[in-house]
């Protein structure tokens, strides 16, 4: 060969082998740092024998760079023979060639281990470390999966925008979904639309707060409402950027009904107490009106029109009296005279009165179920709220239309009934059912208020269906209302099945007494601390020719019974002042005079009820008529008994 392509080719060898010598160097101190730094000497045998080879490579190449750099430093020795020193087959070479080989070797058996480069800093993972690691991330995720599918809250991952990525089958099935139906609508849709601004605030809030919770109501299948309680967490990235929010959700439906059962319990108790503390002052004031009237009406001398008059204000005072006995009624402190009966006997007396009330344009369609148990309930009562269903349906049948009364026996547990009121065990339904109105959701929520009502001014108290609510109470039972508008209504009544086994006939004696006036000589020892009544109480024993023994409150009366005199009933009110009650006062008196006969008198149940009547004692209801009041104290003095 030519010697200047001798020189040139020695030339460009060797700068050749220069800038692979730098090269290599480069790299196998690039991964001899990475791995330096990054602690990895020891368990990433494949960064360190990546290292080697590129470092043995620069130290070969590097062999060559000297050997061709010789003619510069010592001119004896020509490119020629420059580039037969680098490459000539030496044992030196042939020895650092076998070294990178067996160094590439083993290279190549950890490439196996080792597929990927770590962020071209020349750094490897172990498969085996990447297996583990997957391995637990794989748990840990199924841990998660298990922990969300098996909660008793509802899930819901929400990206910026608010719109759902995913739910477990906790939330779908709370809505009446799936969890395939969900992703990527927005969580605002679920939301009812008076809950609305309260769920975009919410989720306003929650990417500057960090955390936020609130109740809404979420539309369901099936037209359902159901109540949630969600409470709401911001998700972030790594670089502490929002990016949705995780929502825990839970079911609150049935607290939120317990709660409104409670307010209302509540609601109805303030109102009952307030009827209670008013019914006494208000039946001692009718006791005296009613009482005064029915005087006037008996004198024989009266002109024809003060008596009509008179009768005309006593008609008046009794619908006041039944205005106080609806109140109590609603609040469960009336008086009660329970019976064991058969409903359907009582509906089958009263089925005429019932047609009359409910018109012409009524048909009133009676269903008894023959083997219906009976019931332990006050007759008077149970008329009159079946009467006042028959006139409310009536009422929302303007046009005509059929009312149907049927009873049945069901028993908790077979079937549903009105709620935890209940206990569990056989009941008697009567249900009351029409072809009318109907009512909307809203007015179903309030028709026990008292003074509520739909009907116009003037033609509705608003105590119906209050009185019958306090009755059903009253009596054990319950009441429940389902109705729709355009379609109709059905009020049922449940009420305890008696297991008193006293026949009808045995207890409805009482009331047919026939009025006598007193034996010679009886006393009667009257305890009233309300002046008027008193005077009255005293002008119609003495028309009934008692003898009147009076006493202002519990400490006069026991004077009186330490004394000689005789006394044949004590007849005493049992509120009263001096901190001894007509209970306390009937306990004293029989320890005093134990065969002495007593006759309490009272406004309202609670009252009785309240200050421990727990004697074989009878309760004579204020406002009463000298005539109740003879028939009650010839049922005493006679030995016989009276509810």
């Amino acid at each position: 060969m030519d010697s200047g392509w001798t020189d040139l080719w020695w030339q460009l060898t060797a700068m050749a082998n220069a800038v692979i010598l730098a090269a290599y160097l480069a790299i196998s101190f690039a991964i001899a740092r990475g791995l330096l730094r990054a602690r990895q000497w020891r368990n990433n045998p494949l960064g360190l024998a990546t290292a080697s080879i590129f470092f043995s490579c620069a130290v070969h190449h590097g062999s060559h760079t000297v050997h061709l750099l010789l003619p510069y430093f010592n001119m004896d020795v020509h490119g020629g023979l420059a580039m037969r020193m680098a490459f000539g087959m030496d044992f030196q070479a042939a020895g650092w060639d076998t070294v990178t080989a067996v160094l590439a070797v083993w290279y190549w058996t950890l490439r196996g281990r080792f597929p990927a480069l770590v962020r071209g800093a020349a750094l490897f993972e172990d498969l085996r470390l990447r297996q583990a690691a997957e391995a637990t991330l794989r748990a840990s995720e199924e841990r998660f999966r298990e922990i969300v599918e098996t909660t008793s809250e509802g899930v819901v991952v929400l990206d910026a925008d608010g719109r759902i990525g995913y739910t477990n089958d906790r939330f779908a099935e709370m809505v009446g979904r799936t969890p395939d139906d969900l992703p990527g609508s927005a969580m605002l849709d679920l939301v009812t639309g008076a809950d609305q601004a309260v769920a975009e605030q919410a989720l306003s809030a929650v990417h500057d707060s960090g955390a936020t919770h609130f109740e809404v109501g979420l539309h369901a299948s099936g037209g359902r409402v159901v109540w949630a309680r969600i409470a709401l967490t911001t998700r972030v990235d790594d670089a502490g950027t929002p990016i949705g929010a995780l929502a825990m959700v839970a079911d609150v439906t049935e607290q939120k009904s317990i709660e409104a059962q409670l307010h209302q319990a509540q609601k109805l108790d303030a109102v009952g107490q307030l009827a209670g503390g008013l019914a006494h002052d208000f039946n001692n004031l009718l006791t005296v009106i009613v009482g005064g009237l029915d005087m006037m009406v008996r004198r024989p001398d009266q002109p024809e029109r003060v008596v009509r008059l008179a009768e005309a204000a006593m008609t008046a005072a009794r619908r006041g009296e039944q205005l106080t006995q609806q109140l109590l009624a609603y609040s469960r402190r009336q008086l009660l005279h329970p019976q064991t009966l058969n409903p359907n006997r009582i509906l089958l007396n009263f089925k005429q009165l019932a047609e009359r009330a409910a018109g012409e344009a009524i048909v009133l369609e009676f269903d008894p179920d023959p083997a219906v148990d009976p019931i332990r309930i006050d007759p008077a009562q149970f008329e009159s709220a079946v009467l006042n269903l028959i006139v409310n349906a009536r009422d929302a049948m303007p046009d005509g239309g059929k009312i149907k009364v049927a009873t049945r026996s069901v028993h908790r547990g077979t079937e549903a009934v009105t709620g935890d009121s209940l206990s569990p065990g056989p009941y008697v339904v009567v249900s009351i059912t029409d072809e009318g109105l109907g009512m909307d959701s809203q007015t179903l929520a309030r028709v026990f208020e008292p003074f509520f009502t739909t009907k116009e001014v003037g033609k509705g108290s608003g105590l119906g269906l209050a009185q019958v609510y306090g009755f059903a109470r009253s009596a054990g039972g319950d009441v429940s209302i389902q109705s729709k508008v355009g379609v109709g209504t059905t009020v049922n009544l449940y009420f305890p099945r008696s297991s008193d086994a006293a026949s009808e006939e045995a207890q409805a004696t009482s009331s047919k007494v026939p009025l006598r006036r007193a034996a010679s000589g009886e006393t009667v020892l009257l305890v009233e601390d309300d002046e008027q009544v008193l005077d009255m109480a005293i002008e119609s024993l003495e028309e009934l020719h008692y003898k009147v023994v009076v006493a202002r409150n519990a400490r006069e009366a026991l004077d009186h019974l330490k004394g000689p005199e005789r006394i044949d009933i004590l007849f005493s009110d049992v509120v009263m002042p001096g901190g001894m009650n007509g209970a306390q006062l009937a306990a004293e008196a029989r320890h005093l005079r134990p065969g002495l006969k007593i006759l309490l008198t009272s406004g309202y149940v609670a009252e009785a009820n309240d200050h421990g009547i727990g004697l074989d004692v009878p309760v004579l209801n204020k406002p009463y008529r000298r005539d109740e009041l003879a028939r009650t104290l010839r049922v005493v003095l006679g030995g016989g008994s009276r509810d």
